[in-house]
């Protein structure tokens, strides 16, 4: 996942079907999870932190939001947009699931600023932002990640080598009295951000970075 976003780039044209480049549709009242990252290239693991948060925070959507580029990475390995949306899509088969590019027609670099035009847009949806364990190490090398803290409720999902990593992690420890026990994480879209959720459960080993280096 990516600690910040980049706009579009004019050189990057996708090609992309339509319904990609916009928000999905939603209806009032729903609550849905915000899924993002360069998933390049998506894989199970992904895939398995989705389905735990859609059976454990009961949401009505999961946005899998593929994003353009992230800053902290070598822009060179990142794959075409398209190619890594095809991808995305040959994962999943729950229909609540919408993969979506919408930030590469949004024209903002972060994903506070993501998050606050999704909010502006949707006054209606409960929203949380989802996000494996092992990001949650360097969460406040994100741009603006208080403001990202303080603007939806978000749900941690154990990842490997991250199960207690998480604790000392600067975000844990500054928002340590707005985390909601595991118990409470299908009530976390009535909670008013800051709130927060580290969610057990199944867990896989796949990694985009092992995958693109050939070692798996």
């Amino acid at each position: 996942m990516a600690p910040a976003r980049h706009g579009p780039d004019v050189t990057d044209k996708p090609g992309l079907d339509k319904r990609y480049l916009t928000m999905p549709h939603t209806e009032r009242g729903m609550v849905i999870g915000l899924f993002g990252g360069s998933f390049n290239p998506p894989h199970a693991g992904h895939a398995l932190v989705a389905e735990i948060a859609l059976r454990r925070l009961g949401l009505d959507q999961l946005w899998w939001m593929v994003t353009p580029g992230n800053p902290l990475k070598n822009k060179a390995e990142l794959a075409p947009l398209k190619t890594r949306i095809e991808a995305c899509e040959k994962l999943i088969s729950d229909p609540r699931i919408k993969v979506t590019a919408f930030e590469q027609s949004l024209g903002i670099s972060y994903t506070a600023n993501t998050l606050a035009r999704i909010k502006a847009r949707n006054p209606h949806v409960r929203f949380i932002w989802i996000m494996g364990a092992d990001n949650l190490r360097t969460f406040h090398r994100w741009q603006k990640w208080r403001k990202i803290a303080e603007t939806f409720p978000i749900a941690v999902i154990d990842r490997p080598g991250a199960t207690l990593a998480y604790l000392s992690s600067t975000m844990a420890q500054a928002y340590s009295q707005s985390r909601v026990d595991e118990d409470d994480a299908g009530i976390l879209w009535t909670k008013t951000a800051p709130a927060w959720v580290f969610i057990h459960g199944p867990r896989s080993t796949l990694s985009s970075t092992a995958l693109r280096n050939g070692h798996i």
